[in-house]
């Protein structure tokens, strides 16, 4: 009995050696997962990726989102709907007892971003290609190497095609049997490309490179730290003409009213809360009314945001603003009451916290010109921005409101002997202030936490703007927002944030004692006297 016992232990044996032995390299390579060891794991990633199996790639693809199974000596593969399929043949199965996810760990991963990589260097699709030539530049993976000049040989998009070159640099340089010839080639290619990446490439060259290799990677390394210096400053460039875009649009309508009737109007921060509210209300209702439509919310928005901010500029111009001209403590007290009532009633109505407001589509992701990087959003508002300041010197220019508003600010008294209803101006012209901050409200979401304190964050730097520009002047407006956005950036890096705006500020003081009325002053009788 034992001896027939010791025979059929012998023979299955036998049949499981010769199964395993027909079952080639990727039947071969689940039996390792099986074993849930993460050496055996990475060496079964390379094993199933070189392999060509049809099942390939939805393995790699399993182990990477935790979805790869082991149950019973069997490997699984479960979708997002929770179903089973055998990773041998790919056919669905009974929900297996026991499964439990293939561990991993950071050395898998790569091997997994690796594999994934040179599995889809051949890929039809552009953007799969340079997801993979990605990946292998961060994995540099030496077995990827055949694939991949494979790929360059065959490739025809020039973006794909400096991608794949970067990733085959990253290995050479990297690989200990390359020689000094391909290592140089290696390292004019990652000066070409010039980006940060490359530069820690270049910096971290392995243990016993040659000295003509090193010196080579040095020079390289140079030349990219002075080209990421170059460009480092012209983005921060952009970053101050963006940032003087928002200060341009939170003043300018500041500045309208300022100019026109001297209010110091400490609520003018909450005209952009208000706007910025109205963009989260009209989104809501197209969320839930017409999804179809959400591209198109902040055009939608826009308007009714002006009208909404408007209309409460008026109402507190008639009902509070008109009998307090010409005292301004008495109205700066008032109107920062003002603000703290319309904080009060947001949170009440919206609560503390913070809303969504989303990002439609085609304001979404960035445009990449050499070393700047240009996101969509940034550039709507720059954009958005300048339209607004040039609407508004045409309406200001070529209307008869924008008349009227002109001989008020210039000669009060004057404009009103010549018939002009001046409290029906300065009504006006408030509300007309009141409506360009709510569409600013709307630009402002886009980049800024929508809250109820949206606009405290802007009002300080909107009076900055306005008196280093001159009050009541557009242009003088424009030209202090860009000026305290770029030159705020420019200090941030070497300053810090807090300490570079108390340097602006401090700027400013000793500015306006050279010259009270700002860079552009008005010109008039009742503004010179």
């Amino acid at each position: 009995m034992t001896s027939l016992r010791s025979i059929l232990r012998a023979f299955v044996l036998l049949i499981g050696t010769m199964s395993a032995a027909m079952a080639g390299p990727y039947e071969g390579a689940l039996s390792k997962f099986v074993a849930d060891s993460y050496a055996d794991t990475e060496v079964a990633i390379g094993v199933v990726a070189g392999s060509g199996h049809a099942q390939a790639m939805n393995v790699i693809e399993g182990l990477r989102n935790g979805r790869l199974m082991i149950a019973a000596g069997q490997v699984y593969i479960r979708d997002s709907a929770g179903r089973f399929s055998d990773a041998a043949t790919g056919q669905t199965v009974e929900v297996p007892a026991g499964a439990k996810p293939v561990r991993v760990n950071n050395r898998v991963r790569r091997a997994v971003e690796a594999a994934l990589g040179s599995m889809t260097l051949l890929s039809p699709e552009a953007g799969i290609r340079m997801d993979a030539a990605r990946a292998v530049f961060r994995s540099r993976d030496a077995a990827a190497l055949p694939t991949l000049e494979r790929a360059i040989v065959q490739e025809n998009e020039v973006g794909v095609r400096n991608a794949l070159e970067s990733a085959r640099a990253a290995i050479l340089l990297n690989k200990p049997d390359a020689s000094s010839s391909e290592k140089l080639a290696a390292i004019e290619t990652l000066h070409a490309r010039g980006d940060q990446d490359a530069l820690a490439l270049l910096s971290s060259l392995p243990s016993g490179t040659s000295a003509d290799v090193s010196d080579a990677a040095s020079k390289a390394a140079d030349g990219i730290r002075s080209r990421l210096a170059l460009w480092n400053g012209v983005q921060n460039v952009w970053y101050g003409i963006s940032l003087g875009s928002v200060l341009l649009l939170a003043a300018i309508g500041l500045s309208i009213t300022f100019g026109t009737m001297g209010v110091i109007n400490m609520a003018h921060g909450e005209m952009v809360m208000i706007g910025a509210y109205t963009t989260f209300l009209v989104q809501e209702v197209i969320r839930t009314h017409a999804p179809g439509l959400f591209g198109a919310s902040l055009f939608i928005a826009l308007p009714l945001a002006f009208l909404v901010a408007g209309s409460i500029g008026i109402l507190i111009e008639r009902t509070v603003i008109r009998f307090l001209y010409g005292r301004p403590l008495e109205t700066l007290l008032a109107t920062w009451g003002i603000s703290l009532i319309l904080q009060q009633g947001v949170r009440t109505i919206f609560g503390p916290t913070n809303r969504e407001v989303g990002t439609p589509a085609w304001m979404s992701g960035a445009l990449e010109i050499g070393g700047l990087s240009l996101t969509y959003n940034r550039i709507a508002i720059v954009v958005f921005a300048f339209a607004v300041f040039t609407t508004l010197l045409l309406v200001l220019r070529y209307t008869s409101l924008g008349l009227y508003v002109r001989a008020v600010t210039q000669n009060r008294r004057m404009a009103g002997s010549m018939g002009i209803r001046t409290n029906r101006i300065d009504a006006l012209a408030f509300g007309l202030g009141s409506g360009v901050a709510g569409i600013a409200g709307v630009a402002l979401s886009q980049i800024d936490n929508v809250s109820p304190n949206l606009g405290q964050g802007y009002i300080i730097d909107s009076f900055m703007v306005v008196v280093f520009g001159g009050v009541g002047n557009l242009w003088g407006t424009l030209v202090g927002a860009m000026t305290l956005g770029i030159a705020n950036k420019l200090l941030e890096p070497y300053a810090g944030a807090v300490l570079g705006k108390i340097v602006l500020l401090i700027a400013i003081i000793l500015f306006i004692q050279r010259r009270p009325r700002g860079l552009f002053a008005l010109k008039g009788r009742a503004v010179e006297a």
